[in-house]
């Protein structure tokens, strides 16, 4: 994994592009084990038992340095990005219990729609035409998978979007760590930092589940733990920049998984504002000029 000492090798961009797919493949099924998990148990113990696993096997990688590696002058920019990010994934979790998998995924993944609007607030630094038109088309697109003049709008589509906004800080604040800090490093304390911010909240909530339920749980994690490790070392083979656009694969593997698995055919409309959202977020993306957004995109959402 990235920062244990194998270190970058020459560019192969079409490698880099199928292990980012599959990464985001992970992501997807994250989302449908845990849609398909939470009849059985609360959103609390959902991310508790995520966390713990890649928790357990990223920390014997991380301390193979020795407790010396895992030292850092980024604590708080470490816990901005563990709270936006386990914000997220509860926000996520919790709207797909309400709303169409594919619904909640392309609500929460306009995220990189909101980061030029952040990091204009933040930095005050001049965003590009080009960027506001990108997000303005995207902004569109959730417009139409909202669809609030057909029916307003309900909590599973705010929590997503709330998620939106959740999820761009934390990209954002990944992107400020990764430029001093090693990724599993970085890995290491969200996932530490993470299990401990949800640990209440399942204890709260736990309740008796049936044993059958632990595969979805394992399983959920396991994915989890496989999208880390195959966007680091996709980043081993082609730049973060080059492989961001990827991150949009998840839209289309939600979207499948949701039609498959539950049924829920995405209409004419939800496409329609699926392509915007996707076509947008790759513009506003590209035409980013300011570093402090700029390829954020290719972060995934821990």
């Amino acid at each position: 994994m990235s920062g244990t000492g194998t270190g970058h090798r020459p560019e192969n961009l079409a490698l880099a592009a199928i292990l980012t797919t599959a990464a985001f493949f992970c992501v997807a099924l994250v989302g449908a084990l845990a849609k398909a998990s939470s009849q059985y148990t609360s959103t609390g113990v959902l991310l508790l038992v995520q966390n713990v696993i890649c928790l357990v096997f990223i920390t014997p990688v991380a301390l193979r340095g020795g407790l010396s590696s895992l030292r850092t002058g980024k604590f708080g920019l470490h816990l901005l990005r563990a709270a936006t990010g386990t914000a997220c994934w509860y926000a996520l979790f919790f709207a797909i219990t309400l709303i169409p998998l594919a619904n909640a995924t392309v609500l929460t993944y306009s995220a990189p729609l909101w980061m030029p609007l952040i990091a204009w607030c933040v930095t005050r630094q001049r965003v590009s035409g080009s960027t506001w038109a990108g997000a303005c088309i995207g902004f569109a697109g959730v417009v139409l998978v909202l669809q609030p003049q057909a029916r307003g709008f309900n909590v599973g589509e705010l929590s997503a979007l709330a998620g939106a906004l959740l999820l761009a800080v934390a990209m954002m604040s990944v992107r400020w760590l990764g430029a001093t800090e090693p990724m599993i490093r970085v890995l290491f304390y969200y996932f530490l930092l993470s299990t401990v911010m949800v640990l209440p909240l399942a204890v709260v909530d736990w309740q008796p589940f049936p044993p059958a339920a632990w595969a979805g749980l394992i399983g959920l994690g396991f994915a989890q733990l496989f999208s880390q490790i195959l966007i680091v070392v996709a980043y081993r083979y082609a730049s973060a920049e080059k492989v961001g656009p990827f991150i949009y694969t998840v839209i289309v593997f939600t979207a499948l998984i949701d039609w498959i698995v539950w049924e829920h055919r995405p209409t004419a409309t939800t496409y329609l504002g699926m392509a915007l959202v996707i076509g947008g977020g790759l513009i506003a993306v590209r035409s980013a000029r300011a570093p402090s957004f700029s390829g954020g995109a290719s972060t995934l959402p821990t």
